[in-house]
């Protein structure tokens, strides 16, 4: 268990300490000489189960509260420092406000310098207390009277934190590593060491872990866990690690930095959180106010967007989406605290929803309702009211990555979820969703096709912009396939339609087309140009242009450059010669085309062009290779 103490300047906190450990946590020269914390101290003490009791001291000065967050941060029970004499303080209720806004609700109260007052003091400094604590979380805290001079009550106030700690439920080992760093400093002979808490997940020695937001990998070479050698660290401890890498010194790491598995490496500037105004500000705070944003032990400038409202009444939480100055590193359920502009009060708090907010659209009823589904208490409980209300799916990468999700810790949110697996990523719909989803694709054509009675049907990527644009590429093709696969559509050539659509030629129509099909056949790479057919049937060349548009339509043909038909089975032959380059050479080259087809060159890169087009081949440097997903526009033979 770790414990922060919290409280007002030269109430006692670092002698209190010292009476509890024997550590004296002011490590720093000036702390000493002026006797008073300035900055965050640590010490540890064994437990009689053999654990580790470990301490962060903070500071108590009102300049020095951004130490004090850095500390808070993280820890798992809080040590309520207030000095008999004095009593509830600036700081004190700051420190209060500080910890209720990040959540924490175990503690105790140590009512220092007991003996240096008169029990009429200590009984009405009790009361204080009482008043203070009155509807916070800690309301319900033991006060321990206490001398960290005479040693009055120490030795009670120590067993009840070893009770505590032996009660405490191990933290939850789920999630990819995460370490807050608070401190960073180079020993010799061994070089750069960083300590922090562990918020999620585990360590070992020789891991590769990268630095964020920078973004640089180190090695971890060496680890202390709760102030002793170790070979793995775990969520909830304070560690020190022994980082190499290139840049792993004092003059790339800092304060405020996150140390974390390069899977939830993911920095932005945007952060859609839920957030509440303390109760004791005596003005609303108004849409885009610029604060202090404290997150782990990082303090970077931010503005206040507000989602709901113009403005935050004292006491109520609302959505809102912070935009911070520089990059933060966050995921789901992460607790932050904002300070005024002038860093001299706190102001609010509150609980990160989602760290990929969007920048516009923000206050839809959609957005809001995506975020109250991410308001839930659970990842599965959340990922079911997205798929409830969320038309377009859920990304299961963004989703797992937010909620800091191992892979292995996605199925078991799945089981009643339709999952869609693409080489582009994966993502879940509610099976009722899909279901709705695929109706509309085919109401949609159905609309298509009493629009456009003369022709056959649209392309994948026509009916995709038509039916369901916001949907992903892969979950459209998806859904389409599947109901291709069930005969709900049929595809002919680059088309799809109702298998009840069909375009019909006229008698006329079919006549002349029985003579200028074979005109194409003849030689099915090369074939004659409009012009050149109605020239070799001595008719009108619009005749035959209009007739091989209209052919076009039924899916017979297809035109691959101005006024040049070839027929289905032609450009069939086609794209299968491209997939054999494109396997066989790593795509298909102009020049190694037009061999393979006998053809020239223009004609070569007018039909490389046309697979482009379609979506079929996407062109790289100087050849075209086959796109992840072949059937945007061309059916690519079986």
């Amino acid at each position: 268990m770790i414990i922060g103490t919290a409280g007002h300047i030269d109430h006692g906190k670092t002698a209190l300490v010292k009476a509890l450990t024997g550590i004296d946590a002011d490590r720093l020269k000036e702390e000493k000489a002026r006797g008073i914390t300035l900055d965050l101290g640590y010490a540890y003490s064994p437990l009689p189960n053999g654990d580790i009791l470990g301490f962060v001291d903070v500071p108590g000065h009102e300049k020095l509260v951004h130490n004090m967050l850095a500390g808070a941060t993280g820890i798992d029970f809080v040590l309520l420092v207030i000095a008999a004499d004095d009593g509830p303080m600036p700081q004190t209720r700051e420190h209060l406000a500080i910890l209720e806004q990040l959540g924490l609700n175990r503690g105790a109260v140590a009512l220092t310098k007991i003996d240096a007052v008169a029990p009429e003091r200590a009984a009405a400094a009790r009361a204080e207390i009482a008043a203070l604590l009155a509807g916070t979380p800690l309301q319900d805290a033991p006060v321990f009277a206490v001398s960290s001079i005479t040693g009055e009550g120490v030795p009670a106030l120590r067993e009840f934190l070893d009770a505590a700690a032996a009660a405490m439920p191990p933290r939850p080992s789920r999630g990819h590593f995460r370490l807050a760093v608070d401190r960073v400093f180079t020993l010799a002979g061994t070089g750069t060491v960083v300590t922090g808490t562990v918020f999620s997940g585990a360590i070992r020695i020789n891991e590769k872990l990268l630095v964020s937001p920078a973004g640089f990998e180190v090695r971890v070479r060496g680890i202390h866990a709760q102030n002793r050698p170790a070979q793995i660290g775990v969520s909830g401890q304070r560690c020190a690690l022994n980082l190499a890498g290139a840049k792993a010194d004092k003059a790339h790491i800092r304060r405020g930095d996150w140390v974390l598995d390069a899977a939830i490496h993911h920095p932005v500037q945007r952060l859609d959180v839920r957030l509440r105004l303390l109760a004791s500000e005596g003005k609303p705070l108004r849409h885009w106010t610029p604060v202090h944003f404290h997150l782990g032990a990082a303090d970077i400038p931010a503005r206040v967007a507000l989602l709901e409202s113009d403005a935050l009444e004292p006491g109520q939480t609302m959505l809102a989406q912070l935009v911070t100055d520089k990059p933060v590193c966050a995921v789901r359920g992460d607790r932050f605290v904002l300070r005024d502009q002038s860093a001299t009060r706190t102001l609010a708090g509150g609980e990160v929803l989602d760290t990929d907010a969007p920048a516009r659209n923000r206050r839809k009823p959609e957005r809001i309702a995506a975020l109250r589904a991410l308001a839930l208490p659970d990842a599965a409980s959340a990922l079911a009211a997205l798929l409830e209300h969320g038309a377009q799916g859920v990304d299961l990468a963004q989703f797992a990555r937010n909620w800091n999700l191992r892979t292995d810790e996605l199925p078991a949110l799945l089981e009643s979820q339709r999952r869609v697996q693409t080489a582009d990523g994966h993502w879940a719909f509610s099976p009722a969703r899909w279901q709705d989803l695929k109706q509309g694709l085919l109401g949609k054509l159905g609309e298509l096709h009493l629009r456009e009675i003369d022709s056959l049907g649209p392309d994948r990527e026509r009916l995709r912009r038509i039916a369901l644009p916001a949907l992903p590429r892969p979950a459209f093709r998806a859904a389409l396939d599947e109901l291709l696969q069930s005969g709900a559509i049929h595809q002919t050539g680059a088309w799809l339609h109702l298998p009840e659509h069909k375009v019909k030629l006229s008698s006329q129509e079919e006549q002349l087309w029985t003579k200028v099909r074979p005109l194409l056949e003849t030689a099915p790479f090369q074939p004659p140009r409009v012009r050149d057919i109605a020239r070799a049937l001595s008719a009108e060349e619009n005749q035959v242009r209009l007739l091989l548009k209209r052919v076009t339509r039924t899916g017979q043909t297809c035109q691959v450059a101005h006024d040049h038909y070839f027929t289905r089975e032609a450009v069939d032959a086609l794209a299968n010669i491209v997939r054999e380059l494109s396997e066989t050479e790593g795509g298909a080259a102009a020049a190694a085309f037009r061999d393979r087809i006998d053809t020239g060159r223009k004609l070569a890169i007018q039909i490389l062009e046309y697979f482009d087009r379609a979506g079929y081949t996407r062109r790289v440097g100087d050849a075209h290779r086959l796109r992840p997903d072949t059937g945007m526009g061309v059916q690519p033979p079986a």
